[in-house]
Order: structure tokens, then sequence, then C-alpha cells
């Protein structure tokens, strides 16, 4: 007997006693966990597809560790612009072990509750809202590393303070910008994001000509 589940964003082919590595769990080692998103089963043979997602299935399983895949390096640069970039980064993994699948009957598991955001950076995401409230915002988001100057850490700390579009960036201030980076927890307090702006907005509009071609006059983000 064996199931398909998807995991953390992932899809798994899992059976019992199976050991599996995952994309990181907010649950402690040691403890209990049960995934309820399982698309197709195998029992015995008979097969079993979801629609998406087979009804009253789902696959038991216990957290072992967490740990840390190998080291990836991240290097940018942009050529006659002395900008170099090099990162290093290990995803975090967990091991866990499939106890059991359940055909039906599976229980779910309560959603973990969010993460308040900080008062000061809710306060910024209002103004920004407010500044553009007529912008068209993108369900998923935009791709903000597109911005000259904004690396990943940048764009991990805007996103959590809830500009996640070129929009929401265009309409923010460069000192209301500055705030979210002083305040997050990366290392990104020493980036200057004078042009992030100018450079949204016409990212925003679909100027990726005009984009490149003020990126051009860049250095690494900063007006020369």
């Amino acid at each position: 007997m064996y199931a398909i589940v998807e995991i953390a964003g992932q899809q798994f082919k899992v059976s019992k006693d199976q050991k599996v590595y995952v994309h990181r769990l907010a649950s402690e080692e040691g403890t209990k966990v049960s995934f309820d998103k399982v698309l197709l089963l195998d029992e015995n043979g008979t097969v079993t597809l979801g629609a998406p997602a087979v009804e009253g299935a789902s696959v038991e399983a216990k957290v072992l560790q967490h740990l840390k895949g190998d080291k990836v390096i991240v290097f940018k640069k942009k050529r006659r612009k002395g900008y170099k970039k090099k990162n290093g980064h290990r995803q975090s993994f967990t091991q866990i072990l499939i106890e059991g699948i359940l055909a039906s009957g599976s229980t779910k598991k309560a959603a973990a509750p969010k993460k308040e955001a900080a008062p000061k950076a809710e306060k910024l995401v209002e103004t920004v809202e407010e500044k553009a409230p007529k912008a068209k915002i993108s369900k998923k988001g935009d791709d903000l590393a597109i911005v000259e100057g904004i690396g990943p850490k940048a764009a991990e700390a805007l996103v959590a303070a809830g500009i996640d579009t070129f929009a929401k960036l265009a309409a923010a201030s460069a000192e209301e910008v500055k705030a979210i980076l002083d305040a997050s927890t990366s290392k990104v307090q020493h980036l200057d994001p004078t042009t992030w702006a100018q450079q949204a907005q016409l990212a925003a509009d679909g100027k990726m000509d005009e984009l490149k071609k003020l990126q051009d006059e860049l250095n690494g983000g900063k007006a020369v």
C-alpha cells in the first residue's frame, strides 16, 4: 500500500516505515503529524484518485529530526557595474517516519496560529495601501528581485512587511522602506532604497525597456 501525498508544498510517494526528507516543518522532534492532502491512494492494487485530494484519507508520520542540507553558493555579478554579491544557503529539512496510511477516518490537524506582524510594520503597510488604493495587486505577488539593489533577503523582508508587489513598492517612500529594512533581522540595513520606488513603478507599468535603461545607469541600485 502506498500513497501520493503533498507535504509542505511538495509531492511524495510514501509507504509505511519509510523515512522521508521534507521542507522544514514547525512541529518539534518526536511529535506526531498528519497529512490529509492525499492525491492518490493504492490499497492492495485498488487505485483511488483524489479530486484533488482523496476524501477522508491521511498519512500519519512522526518527526525524527530537523537538519540542514549541503551549502549552495549563490553568486551574482553585473559587469561594468562593480556589483558582486556572494551568498551561501543551506536549505532546512525535516526527516519524518511514515507510520501509517489511513484510507478513511483521519482527523485534520489544527492550523498553526499566524504570527502577528510588528505594529510598526503594520502601520507602514497601511500607509502604503492608502497611497495606492486602486493599484492592481497580483494574488501571488511580484518578483521584487527584478529591482536592482533588492536581493533575496531584502525581498523577504519587504514581503513579510506586506510589500509584495511592484505597485506597493512604488507607493512606498524611501524612508518607509528603510524603516522596514532596519527592523529586519536579516543583514539588509546597509541597502539604499532611494531608487527602488522609481524602478518598481516602471516594472508595475510594464515598461521593462525603460527599467533596463535606468538600471544600466545605476550602480548596484544606487544613482551614480
